[in-house]
């Protein structure tokens, strides 16, 4: 639960490093590029360091470029909506992934959702809504919504690759694979939507590509990994609550949007679900989740 928690938090500063890079002049594929192929070397520092080699079977190699290719398309796709609507929106409406990965686990896998799932999600559903009204003026650009939706869509897909796949794979391989992908993707996005990679203008420019790369990257799909293995897709992904929340508050201390009593009451609703989700896991639950990962 723990590590569901700590990676919608590291996952929400994504805009963060990305709207300090933007005002700089980086495009988006060179945004993530650096992201991911920073990412990329420090996971291959820890792989080197626990001492783990790198061989995978065809199977899980074909897993894990399957996990690249998602979690980039999922991240270019809310990376660019980021030009057409404000980041805390598109943060915010992103979320309805938890719900197109229950629909998933429900119709592909005949998952049983709970009552306890269904209520976490309608709250965190509720406080989401409250939270882009919040944030949003006027009518939202259909383009930056379509993107958020694919990239919800993408990351649902993703959980659930990761939650069905049961891979003997430790989250740092599994990781240094998707995210070797995820950087050859974005070479191959900048070549064919031509722009061209640039070398990060300023210090301060490289401090955010570090942190894009240290938090919503490596942090984030570690514990991601880890949250999907051990209580399963859909609470890892109701879990994922806290993303919004973490964007908003972002907006608040770092680009001084104004704090609301609809916002304090969608920060209440967004809360509701999370607690709502982790006291309704059972004990022996998870004990049987542990034992068969």
């Amino acid at each position: 639960m723990l590590c569901g928690i700590g990676a919608a938090v590291a996952y929400g500063t994504n805009l963060l490093g990305a709207l300090k890079l933007y005002a700089v002049g980086m495009p988006t594929g060179c945004v993530l590029f650096y992201r991911f192929s920073l990412a990329f070397v420090l996971m291959g520092i820890v792989l080197w360091v626990r001492g783990e080699n790198l061989f995978v079977t065809r199977r899980e190699l074909a897993v894990v470029t399957l996990l690249g290719l998602l979690f980039s398309a999922s991240s270019l796709t809310l990376y660019l909506s980021f030009h057409y609507i404000e980041a805390g929106v598109a943060s915010t409406i992103l979320f309805v992934y938890p719900v197109i990965t229950a629909a998933i686990m429900a119709v592909f896998f005949k998952e049983k959702i709970t009552w306890n799932t269904v209520v976490s999600i309608l709250l965190a559903m509720v406080g989401v809504v409250l939270l882009y009204w919040t944030g949003s003026t006027g009518r939202l650009s259909t383009a930056g919504v379509v993107l958020v939706l694919i990239s919800a869509l993408t990351y649902a897909v993703y959980i659930v690759t990761v939650d069905r796949a049961r891979l003997s794979l430790s989250a740092f391989k599994i990781n240094f694979y998707v995210l070797f992908y995820c950087a050859l993707s974005m070479v191959v996005y900048s070549l064919v939507s031509g722009q061209p990679l640039m070398w990060p203008p300023t210090a301060e420019s490289w401090f955010y590509v570090g942190w894009l790369a240290l938090v919503p990257a490596i942090l984030a799909l570690v514990l991601m990994v880890y949250a999907a293995q051990y209580v399963g897709s859909t609470t890892t992904a109701v879990l994922g609550a806290l993303e919004p929340l973490t964007a908003v508050v972002l907006g608040i201390v770092v680009f001084g949007e104004s704090f609301s009593a609809r916002l304090a009451v969608g920060i209440v609703f967004v809360l509701s679900a999370v607690v709502v989700i982790a006291l309704g896991r059972k004990p022996e639950e998870n004990r049987v989740r542990n034992e068969s990962v």
